[in-house]
């Protein structure tokens, strides 16, 4: 958490004017507007004019936002400002979302080396609530580590137990189960996908809040590296794959969220974990696989392995009735192709609620989009010798069919929603550096918190 980008002090600072044109007199002064026009500022989006003050200091800074600018385009500023106290001033369109976007740009991954930090602080403008940004900075850099981390540092059991500090943290129970008992408990598809491991799969469970509130039910896809199986991936596509476990850090980190700002909700965060590797007692194309619902699966590819984890993952959260389930996965190349890496896919039967996300999705800059539960390609599953196929034939509307698949499992919860994200920046943003990266948690957050409250 990049708390050292945010300054102690309760007023002052440099102020630093957010600007999409030539500047304004009235706005930055005339010393600035003019020493702005001497020197070619425009605004243009991502520039920078530090303007000098008396003795050789900076009387003021001014940031160009460009015309399509999101408030959030003010993490570039920690990562190019001088050292010192900041306040953001001139056309601040959202001071929480320019202020969170100042602290997640600061954000750096430095398990493995030191990244030097240029101690650009934020002075909060009045009115911002300081404890919300904390905690969902905090919680979208602990999604950001989790994602980063090399499988050598993150198996099965080191999820766990990061599971287990933000349970610790916030008072919440947690229980597991792991290696052969998955068997022994009604995990069979669990099993079947991480038995090749040298890190024992399991499932992990963590409960938190008061029973009598609304139960609010997370699933995080937790495969913490994905080979393939034998139907290995090519290299490119394999060098990546410490990230399939995104789903699994993207609901920790809106868990913690929620837990952080004490929403009256039960909550239970449900992570099957495991490493899809290869051994001798792999589970292989054409096998059939019970799973805890009595569906049985014919394995088409064992590179669709995320979908069976989480098929056992969704019935066990369903059979309580959650008020809302919500899964989250790194699930299909499909979503990308037809998304792209920034967008995730959102499946739902919950016409309201989709509607709540979108709305809360443009609000707080956190992008999704929904696709269709299209009941047509059910037939696309359709297996000889198994009640149904975990995979469609020939790759065609793989993110719905993968979807449809998932919603098998479920029956009973009164809401069900499955996002299918990328977790991972490509392109450095102005608020995220290249790697892991939260999505979709923010709107989540914001749907849950004006529907249940802090009392």
């Amino acid at each position: 958490m990049p708390l050292a980008a945010l300054s102690e002090l309760q007023s002052g600072g440099t102020p630093v004017f957010l600007l999409s044109s030539l500047p304004d007199e009235a706005i930055v002064g005339p010393q600035a507007a003019a020493f702005a026009a001497s020197a070619g500022f425009k605004g243009r989006r991502g520039s920078l004019l530090l303007v000098p003050g008396e003795g050789g200091s900076i009387a003021c800074a001014l940031y160009g936002l460009g015309r399509d600018a999101s408030p959030m385009d003010c993490g570039k500023l920690p990562r190019i400002l001088p050292a010192g106290d900041w306040r953001l001033a001139g056309e601040v369109e959202d001071g929480f979302l320019a202020s969170l976007g100042w602290l997640l740009g600061a954000y750096r991954f430095d398990r493995y080396r030191e990244s030097g930090s240029r101690a650009a602080r934020l002075v909060l403008a009045a009115g911002i609530d300081r404890a919300a940004l904390i905690r969902q900075a905090g919680s979208i850099c602990l999604a950001r580590d989790l994602i980063n981390t090399p499988t050598s540092d993150l198996g099965p059991a080191e999820l766990e137990q990061a599971i287990r500090d933000v349970a610790a943290q916030y008072g919440a129970s947690v229980v597991s189960v792991i290696g052969d008992a998955l068997l022994e408990q009604g995990f069979p598809m669990v099993h079947a996908v991480g038995r090749a491991s040298a890190g024992a799969p399991r499932i992990v469970d963590m409960q938190w809040g008061d029973a009598a509130h609304p139960k609010v039910t997370l699933v995080g896809k937790g495969v913490c590296f994905d080979t393939g199986g034998l139907n290995i991936k090519p290299g490119d596509s394999m060098s990546l794959m410490k990230k399939d476990m995104g789903g699994a850090a993207n609901t920790l980190a809106l868990a913690r969220m929620i837990m952080d700002a004490r929403l009256p909700v039960r909550l239970r965060l449900i992570v099957p974990a495991v490493e899809n590797s290869i051994s001798a007692n792999a589970f292989r194309p054409g096998d059939v696989l019970r799973s805890r619902k009595g569906i049985s699966v014919e394995i088409g590819n064992t590179d669709a392995e995320g979908r069976l984890i989480l098929g056992d993952a969704l019935a066990w959260g369903d059979e309580e009735q959650p008020d809302l389930m919500i899964d989250m996965a790194t699930l299909t190349g499909a979503a990308r192709v037809a998304l792209g890496p920034d967008l995730p896919a959102l499946f739902t039967n919950d016409d309201p609620l989709a509607n709540d996300l979108a709305g809360a999705a443009a609000r707080v800059g956190d992008p999704l989009w929904r696709l269709p539960l299209w009941p047509g390609y059910r037939k696309m599953l359709h297996s000889e010798v198994a009640d149904c196929s975990h995979i469609s034939r020939g790759g065609l509307a793989g993110a719905i069919t993968a979807a449809l698949f998932l919603q098998k499992f479920v029956d009973k919860a009164r809401s069900w929603t499955h996002v299918d994200l990328f977790a991972w920046v490509n392109a450095e943003k102005p608020w995220a550096t290249i790697g892991g990266e939260a999505q979709t948690i923010r709107a989540i957050y914001q749907v849950v918190a004006e529907r249940y409250p802090p009392r």
